[in-house]
């Protein structure tokens, strides 16, 4: 069994500057929601049998109150957040099970739902289906891989390693350092990626970091300033890990519920108000073609 995880934000972001504006009968832009479906279903198509669809709901989470810096809704196009609540309810008419997060992130949910997943024997490999960096923490060979679709690129340990230079368990003490401008916290001082991924290369973690430059055992230029700076900061660091740690303790369920058993009676209605002609056709022939006998 394989199990297929989806960024329904990172997805709903990519269509709607990538797929020309759609509206419903009521004025109502869709054509982010109708890419996302069709994305949906091609997955489906390709063999995908349990599917989970993580959103956020609301762009805010409980990081918010953590880091005041910390992104929000704030500049995102008002017709791209109106599509959110519409993407969530078009997918659940197609049968495919949403986690739309509230308080946590979409990130989060898929971090938890793989974690559930490769706790289950049964599952053979987990396909966290985005390129978004902070995933990148959940892989596991040979069992939780990222996947970019789009770019049709398998991420495991090996290409983490590559892109970041340390371990998947490093990524976040790797974000503390260097920053996340897209997630709104900017790292340490003049601890850049090159000479991160070199530290924590040999340490994996801010706790093992040697105070004292003198002791590193690797050699990286301005290290005295690099060991001063994180010596300073290193609350903040800290802190920082912490919002680039995922949760895993988010509601997501278990793999069982996660199999796609088929539109719901909903989805041709849903199908016609997106405008994108064939998907509930796709959706009704994938389901006829799976029907046991």
């Amino acid at each position: 069994m394989e199990v297929h995880l989806l960024d329904g934000t990172y997805e709903l972001f990519r269509h709607f500057f990538a797929v020309p504006s759609r509206r419903d009968p009521t004025g109502q832009e869709v054509g982010a929601v109708g890419g996302v479906l069709g994305t949906v279903l091609t997955i489906l198509e390709d063999g995908a049998t349990h599917v989970g669809v993580a959103t956020d709901h609301v762009i805010e989470s409980f990081r918010n109150e953590m880091w005041p810096g910390y992104k929000t809704g704030a500049g995102v196009d008002p017709e791209l957040m109106s599509q959110f609540p519409l993407l969530e309810e078009a997918l659940e008419a197609l049968g495919v099970t949403v986690w739309a997060m509230v308080a946590q992130e979409a990130d989060d949910a898929l971090a938890a739902a793989a974690a559930v997943a490769a706790g289950d024997r049964r599952v053979t490999r987990v396909y966290v289906c985005t390129p978004d960096k902070d995933l990148a923490q959940c892989v596991r060979d040979p069992r939780v891989v990222q996947l970019d679709r789009r770019n049709r690129r398998l991420i495991d340990e090996a290409a983490v390693r590559e892109k970041f230079g340390v371990e998947p368990e490093s990524i976040p003490d790797w974000l503390a350092l260097v920053g996340d401008s897209a997630d709104g916290f900017p790292g340490l001082s003049g601890w850049g990626a090159k000479s991160t991924a070199t530290v924590l290369g040999r340490y994996r973690h801010l706790e093992g970091i040697p105070g004292d430059a003198a002791a590193w055992e690797v050699s990286v230029r301005g290290a005295p300033k690099l060991a001063a700076t994180l010596s300073d900061e290193r609350d903040l660091a800290m802190l920082f890990r912490d919002l680039a740690t995922l949760r895993t303790d988010a509601p997501v369920g278990a793999v069982d519920a996660w199999r796609w058993p088929g539109p719901t009676d909903a989805f041709p209605e849903w199908a016609d108000r997106l405008r994108v002609g064939g998907l509930a056709d796709r959706a009704r022939r994938l389901a006829e073609r799976r029907a046991p006998g």
